[in-house]
């Protein structure tokens, strides 16, 4: 496989994830979240697209970056699995939080998510340090959401 076909791969994986979690959990965010009472720091509800589809362009960029190190870093195989395991976390978290209505489940996936973000990051620049570097913002962004679902938990029981 060329790198030119695994950079396509990886780029479009995340953001087929994300399409797929906010096609099948759309009623949710349009029905149920809006009704929802919301912490002061709670971004507008336009700030969400723009910054995932920058953050899974981002995370695909750094996981081609450690891919095509995959014959020559140790690490690599081990990174990419983390990747995929987190991507899969970040998936489930729309069909828990939006689809099941539930900002405790919701949370118990998310610290699991940046837990494994975490892990991944790490990994990512033990391969490549750009890959790292690149991981940071997500890192940063789910982190931030972190403290927005225990808040929509808090004020929401």
């Amino acid at each position: 496989m060329t790198n030119s076909i695994r950079l396509v791969i990886c780029l479009l994986a995340p953001q087929i994830v994300g399409i797929t979690a906010g096609i099948a959990t759309s009623a949710g965010t349009r029905e149920w979240y809006p009704a929802l009472a919301k912490p002061s720091f709670n971004p507008p509800a336009w700030v969400f697209a723009p910054v995932w589809t920058t953050l899974y362009l981002m995370m695909g960029f750094a996981a081609w970056l450690v891919w095509r190190r995959l014959p020559d870093a140790p690490a690599a195989r081990a990174a990419l699995v983390l990747f995929c395991a987190q991507l899969a976390l970040n998936w489930a978290w729309s069909f828990l939080f939006f689809g099941l209505r539930s900002p405790l489940a919701g949370l118990v996936d998310i610290l699991l998510l940046l837990a494994a973000i975490v892990a991944t990051t790490i990994l990512f620049f033990r391969v490549s340090a750009w890959a790292g570097a690149l991981m940071i913002p997500y890192l940063a962004w789910v982190a931030f959401a972190t403290a927005l679902n225990a808040a929509l938990w808090r004020l929401n029981g």
